[in-house]
């Protein structure tokens, strides 16, 4: 298992960013036709190994590639190598594996359910969601995924008591490192109030002037 120290030194400076267990790049374009003809290159760079690790969003001002070992749900050696591989083909055709720019940067987003008995209320969410299990994860801990990878992931949480005086469920916003600061300091501009930041950098968490929290949260601090 990678830590993620040692796939941040791997991909950082090629424009990849570790978010959520998986390599992102944004590869910006200028059409759609640009984005389709960029993700040729890639899945051509790829070529079979890509089967189980690559996958390609196109819009049309660039290209979202995303690697991730689909059996383990982890960022595995075979990813780095081929993050390498679809860096130097794209920079081959003068196009750029980036971070993207903060107006649209690479992150993932969860939703998060505190729950006194997780094993009685998963089944419900998983039925009517149409969500199915997160690979490579048992029990408790495993989150429900969108099989088409576009929804945000639901985790569970363990609640030891009932707790009515907040809301049982919040988001989880997760970024790159350089864009957790900007982005708690957009939502403190914004009315926001900063709970906690005693688990930062893998989490900080905040609160809208109403009380509902979300989590901005990091790679870092979880090795």
């Amino acid at each position: 298992m990678l830590t993620g120290q040692q796939i941040f030194a791997a991909v950082d400076a090629l424009g990849w960013r570790l978010i959520q267990a998986e390599l992102l790049t944004h590869v910006p374009v200028p059409s759609l036709a640009a984005a389709v003809d960029a993700a040729t290159v890639a899945v051509g760079a790829a070529g079979p190994g890509g089967n189980g690790h690559l996958t390609a969003e196109l819009q049309p001002d660039r290209l979202v590639l995303r690697l991730q070992t689909a059996v383990t749900g982890t960022v595995t050696e075979h990813d780095l190598r081929l993050a390498q591989s679809l860096t130097e083909a794209l920079g081959e055709r003068s196009l750029t594996a980036s971070p993207g720019v903060l107006a649209a940067v690479p992150q993932t987003i969860e939703i998060g359910i505190d729950a006194l008995d997780i094993p009685l209320i998963r089944p419900f969410w998983q039925a009517t969601t149409g969500y199915v299990d997160q690979p490579g994860v048992e029990g408790p801990d495993a989150a429900l995924v969108d099989p088409l990878g576009r929804g945000p992931a639901i985790w569970f949480q363990q609640m030891d008591a009932p707790r009515p005086q907040r809301n049982r469920i919040h988001l989880d916003v997760e970024v790159a490192p350089e864009t957790a600061g900007p982005r708690i300091d957009a939502a403190v501009a914004a009315g926001g109030v900063l709970l906690s930041d005693a688990a930062a950098p893998a989490f900080w968490v905040l609160a809208d002037p109403e009380g509902n929290e979300v989590c901005i949260c990091t790679w870092q601090g979880r090795d």
